[in-house]
């Protein structure tokens, strides 16, 4: 997942949008690296089909997630929403599996109104090497960015929800994502287990652990941020995950943006 879904690399929306990425502009702090995520369970070959909606129940979009096992046991992870409005969000990772979780390359691609800044960025951990094509609205002036940039272990762009999955039940975890400030930075971002709630999987009542991710930039900076409009009063997602033998999403809120993205099948 985006999740500026992926959601900490660079996406604002009007009142509703996608991922977990976002543009936090002036406001991030150096992190310190932490270790890698152990993989507990193995991801594989996928295919599910989800809803984007606005917090107070309305369908703006849909989506489609596509996962394949590539060669050198790689796995490729897509993620694309596809809004009423004409706009598009479309997130790629690629990822290795062996004993701990590694983010290989991430590209993230964000355009239509939905989105003030269109958005197009990629980085590659073979090269070190970062794009960032950024855009002020459809009709704006495009800037290109380039550079390098030394990747942390456990930088999980677009797979936050991956990791809440392999945590421990009820255990926490801190990991880093990359926000595009435009360049590139790393951030820790605090994985929460909060508690167990009942949710609903074709009527039949399940248990769903709530993860809170709370991305760690500073009490100052925050505080900043938010007298400045940049940052929402509430500042952090909220992931639930299934607890069955072979854990599974449910559903993602995301205050920033004000929408939530829940499943519209299970897979």
């Amino acid at each position: 997942m985006s999740f500026r879904t992926d959601n900490f690399v660079g996406h604002r929306a009007v009142g509703v949008c996608v991922a977990l990425i976002a543009v936090i502009a002036a406001l991030v702090c150096t992190p310190v690296n932490a270790a890698p995520i152990a993989v507990k369970f193995p991801e594989g070959m996928t295919h599910g089909f989800l809803l984007v909606r606005s917090l107070a129940g309305e369908i703006l979009g849909q989506g489609e997630m596509i996962q394949t096992l590539k060669e050198d046991d790689l796995i490729e992870n897509q993620l694309v929403f596809r809004f009423k409005d004409g706009s598009l969000h479309d997130e790629k990772v690629a990822f290795s599996q062996q004993r701990v979780f590694t983010m290989i390359s991430y590209r993230l691609v964000q355009r239509g109104p939905s989105f003030p800044e269109q958005l197009d960025v990629s980085v590659d951990r073979g090269t070190a090497k970062y794009t960032v094509r950024l855009q002020e609205g459809e009709d704006g002036k495009e800037e290109v960015l380039t550079g390098q940039v030394d990747l942390p272990k456990d930088v999980y762009n677009g797979m936050l929800i991956t990791m809440s999955k392999n945590l421990q039940k009820g255990s926490d975890e801190t990991v880093s994502v990359l926000a595009f400030t435009p360049t590139p930075q790393a951030i820790k971002v605090y994985l929460h287990a909060v508690d167990e709630d009942p949710v609903n999987i074709a009527e039949v009542s399940r248990k769903a652990t709530q993860y809170v991710y709370t991305p760690q930039i500073g009490m100052i900076k925050e505080f900043f941020g938010k007298a400045l409009g940049k940052l929402p009063a509430e500042f952090h997602y909220t992931c639930w995950i299934m607890n069955d033998k072979i854990p599974s999403f449910v559903q993602l809120k995301d205050p920033y943006n004000s929408w939530d993205r829940s499943c519209a099948s299970n897979w």
